[in-house]
């Protein structure tokens, strides 16, 4: 039988843990880890018939995405595309970004883990005479030091 111990510090801690793994996880799947140099549309009145405002494009690159802009739809105003560069991971930009992403991924498997975790700690609060709440917070801190 399980009793529901919920308390504002559980609560809180549970949503935060959601939180962060979300978080970290969405900026993981980002193409904006570097901006590039502001580049004019090459259509002198391309948005400005269709009544916006004429802004210029930014190339981005993430750890495994990228954005780049479509050359033969410069009319419309989602005239770039988004998506991953790598069908592998010898394919990843660089040896650092490789690193980058074995760590980050390291780090949002514990992040999860532990967020999946914060939601029985609702149930139970011990395990083997051990606060569930400070075993997952060393594997947050241990998740920490793999993202940053």
């Amino acid at each position: 039988m399980c009793h529901v111990i919920v308390t504002c510090r559980s609560m809180l801690w549970t949503l935060l843990s959601i939180v962060v793994a979300f978080a970290e996880l969405i900026a993981f799947m980002s193409a904006d880890w570097l901006i590039g140099k502001a580049k004019p549309s090459s259509s002198e009145d391309g948005d400005n018939r269709m009544g916006g405002s004429q802004e210029p494009y930014h190339p981005t690159l993430g750890i495994y995405g990228r954005c780049t802009r479509i050359s033969h739809m410069q009319l419309s105003r989602r005239d770039t595309l988004c998506g991953p560069y790598a069908e592998n991971f010898s394919e990843i930009a660089s040896g650092f970004w490789q690193a980058t992403a074995i760590f980050l991924a390291m780090g949002i498997m514990i992040l999860c883990a532990v967020a999946f975790v914060s939601v029985f700690t609702m149930c139970v609060q011990s395990i083997m005479k051990k606060s569930i709440f400070n075993v997952c917070g060393l594997l947050q801190g241990i998740a920490g030091m793999y993202t940053l």
